[in-house]
């Protein structure tokens, strides 16, 4: 079953929706940005610019005021002292042709510079055609010498410059107060604007989080809900699939997943009943290893007993025939007694060796903490006699502590030491040494000797019960050897094997468990 793709997907209607949500608010934000702006724009023009223009004409007027009394003062009296406020008001002139351009410029009224451009020349001309004439006048002639017909001149003049400088001046305030009035208005434009962003933003907030809960949050809660249904186990509780394109592949998946499960499950009851018949087989199994092992103990009773009873007679009896008909009967006589008697010790030999080997495990002696060294020196005391006789000599590592049956440790050591001396190379004289090494958590131990050796392709054929590499009239042995050392090993929990030895003799490296690992 594919899944379904009827539906707008999720990213596509969000897309559209926060895409006109974004086109909405933008417009709005924009407009709002637009009159914030001129707002701003406004506020310094009428704070500042016209402001300042305002007061630097107030100020210049009442300059050309004094000025103009200064330069009566000087006429009725001729005293310098009267002449400051002329001196002042030539010394201050700022330049007002900025500011009125600044004005001009932001109010976009030419006809200020006109306005400007009279007051200027009117100044221009009562200071040149007669304050300054006048003042020479008075110095050369003195204050007598000024007609009356002069002071009714310069009264006119300066008359027009009160004229010009007035008009300017109003221009400038009624420029300041259309800027004035027009600041207001977007001041409250601004207001409205901002009010709009706000009730614009709550609009698109809501129409959002509507739209996320009927296209997000109402379908994941009815998928979780019949997810839930089918994790507490109603795994026959089909799975809706309904919502935008990726909820319902979400859902798809969901229910796809229960199909499986509610297969799952039906095979895993299938095997439930294979295990269950299994384990009915195997109890039974047991149950007939149980018999069988109970079987085998018996058997090896017998032939720890009667088997080995009949045998000893044999090989007394066969014994003592050698000792009392040796060298009367013919020698061919002699040889099959001498047999007979071999036989039988070779036959006690295996039957006991048979027995070792099938105790390990099954009749179990007390597990303690088996000091290694001590366990090698008991091996070579039992082993005393044959080393003396081969001249060989035994030298060994610290060895360490570990848990397991001493007695069977000690037949490893004297097994695998036993096993050195007898395959002694015949021109030198057998050194074995005992090392050790701890590997992770076990303890890692090694026989090696510089006896003949081990050919590598029989490395895992010498712990085959039975097996041997030389006929027994060369080494004397039953071929149970190393197999018993392997079976001893395992019983502790680690494992033997022959790795590639370097120059002469042969290496033989087992692993047993560190004490508390």
């Amino acid at each position: 079953m594919s899944a379904p793709r009827g539906s707008a997907t999720l990213r596509r209607r969000l897309g559209i929706l926060f895409a006109s949500a974004g086109v909405v608010l933008g417009v709005v934000v924009v407009l709002t940005g637009t009159v914030f702006a001129r707002t701003l724009t406004l506020q310094e023009a009428v704070t500042q610019d016209y402001f300042e223009a305002v007061t630097e004409t107030d100020r210049a007027l009442v300059s050309l005021v004094d000025a103009e009394t200064g330069l009566r003062g000087y006429a009725l009296t001729g005293d310098p002292v009267t002449l400051e406020p002329y001196h002042r008001s030539l010394d201050g002139s700022a330049d007002f042709e900025r500011t009125a351009r600044a004005v001009a410029d932001l109010s976009g009224d030419a006809t200020i510079l006109e306005d400007y451009d009279a007051a200027r020349d009117a100044a221009r001309v009562w200071y040149q055609d007669h304050a300054e004439p006048l003042i020479a006048q008075i110095e050369d002639e003195g204050v007598a010498s000024v007609r009356p017909e002069q002071v009714e001149e310069g009264r006119v003049y300066f008359d027009e410059v009160r004229a010009s400088v007035g008009a300017y001046l109003e221009h400038l305030r009624t420029v300041r107060g259309a800027a004035g009035q027009e600041l207001q208005r977007m001041t409250n434009l601004s207001a409205v604007l901002l009010t709009t962003v706000v009730l614009t933003s709550v609009v698109v907030g809501l129409l959002v989080w509507g739209a996320l809960r009927r296209w997000v949050v109402e379908p994941v809660d009815a998928l979780a809900a019949d997810a839930r249904a089918v994790a507490e186990g109603d795994l026959d509780h089909q799975v809706a699939v309904r919502g935008p394109g990726e909820i319902e592949e979400l859902a798809h998946d969901v229910e796809q997943m229960r199909v499986a499960l509610v297969a799952q499950l039906g095979e895993l009851r299938a095997s439930r009943a294979e295990i269950a018949d299994a384990h009915d087989r195997l109890t039974e199994q047991a149950e007939e290893l149980r018999r069988s092992n109970r079987d085998l103990e018996q058997f090896a009773y017998v032939a720890s007993h009667d088997l080995q009873e009949p045998l000893r007679k044999v090989a007394s009896f066969t014994q003592l025939l050698q000792k009392r008909y040796g060298g009367q009967l013919d020698e061919r006589a002699d040889q099959y007694i001498e047999f007979a008697v071999d036989g039988a010790k070779r036959m006690q030999r295996l039957i006991q060796d048979l027995l070792g080997f099938s105790r390990v495990g099954r009749i179990g002696g007390e597990v303690v903490d088996v000091d290694l060294g001590k366990a090698l020196e008991r091996s070579l005391d039992q082993l005393d006699e044959r080393l003396t006789e081969a001249g060989a000599e035994v030298t060994h590592d610290p060895l360490p502590v570990v848990r397991g049956e001493e007695a069977l440790l000690v037949q490893l050591f004297q097994n695998l030491v036993g096993n050195a001396v007898k395959f002694r190379h015949p021109e030198r004289p057998p050194r074995v040494h005992i090392g050790v090494r701890r590997v992770e958590d076990s303890w890692e131990l090694e026989c090696r000797d510089n006896g003949i050796g081990i050919d590598p392709q029989y490395a895992e054929r010498v712990f085959v019960i039975f097996q041997r590499l030389h006929a027994k009239d060369v080494y004397e042995g039953t071929g149970i050897g190393l197999a018993l050392c392997k079976k001893i090993v395992e019983f502790h929990g680690g494992r033997i094997w022959i790795p590639e030895t370097e120059g002469e003799g042969t290496t033989i490296r087992w692993t047993l468990p560190a004490v508390g690992d």
